[in-house]
């Protein structure tokens, strides 16, 4: 399993791009996009500012 990002609640505000040690998330269509390189460490959970993210 991967992060989960909520994509309605979602801003587009790459924070949780910038901190994913294993580049696992990107944005398509200015939403946060998880990919299969996830590793579940919870590093974009804490730093969203809306709490979109959940593991």
């Amino acid at each position: 399993m991967a992060a989960k990002i909520d994509k309605d609640t979602c801003v587009g505000c790459e924070t949780c791009v910038g901190t994913c040690p294993v580049e696992a998330i990107s944005m398509v269509d200015g939403k946060a996009e998880v990919n299969d390189s996830c590793v579940e460490c919870g590093a974009c959970v804490s730093v969203c500012p809306v709490e979109a993210i959940s593991v």
